[in-house]
């Protein structure tokens, strides 16, 4: 059964959503989801409770790394992109082609970027950390605005 529970962060109200397996979004109010597609609002549920607090230690500056069960359901390329992402480190930047590269396919950019644009794991699988070759800051699910608050959160700014 997927659960959901909402928060307020220094970005907006979050949204995550999860099953007994692991978690399996994190959303912004930007994502234009309808809550029914979440599952029931469960704020008990432990992974979503650890969901939150993490998140919160997150934003205070308090936690580089997370320690959630994941879940989210995609491709083999797409779980194989986003299992990378997860190896930027905090308050670092990649670009499309250094992510390729970590999944074995340096041809890959544009496929890649498909997939990271696909990750419905925000923050915790860290795509807001791929940027354009030249430093751009390229587009973002939840917002450009968002992505760029991220990155200056994690450079200390």
């Amino acid at each position: 059964m997927n659960v959901y529970t909402q928060f307020e962060s220094p970005i907006g109200q979050i949204t995550v959503n999860a099953n007994d397996e692991g978690l399996l979004g994190v959303w912004y109010e930007s994502h234009k989801m309808e809550l029914s597609e979440f599952g029931t609002r469960a704020d008990d549920h432990p992974i979503l409770k650890l969901t939150v607090t993490q998140l919160k230690e997150y934003f205070r500056g308090d936690r580089r790394d997370f320690s959630i069960p994941l879940a989210a359901k995609g491709t083999e390329f797409q779980n194989k992109v986003w299992k990378a992402l997860t190896t930027i480190p905090y308050g670092k930047t990649w670009c499309y082609k250094d992510l390729a590269i970590a999944v074995g396919n340096p041809k890959a950019s544009q496929a890649v970027g498909g997939a990271n644009g696909k990750n419905p794991i925000s923050i915790i699988v860290p795509c807001h950390r791929v940027i354009g070759k030249n430093g751009s800051l390229t587009g973002y699910a939840g917002g450009v605005d968002i992505k760029e608050k991220l990155l200056a959160l994690e450079s200390n700014k």
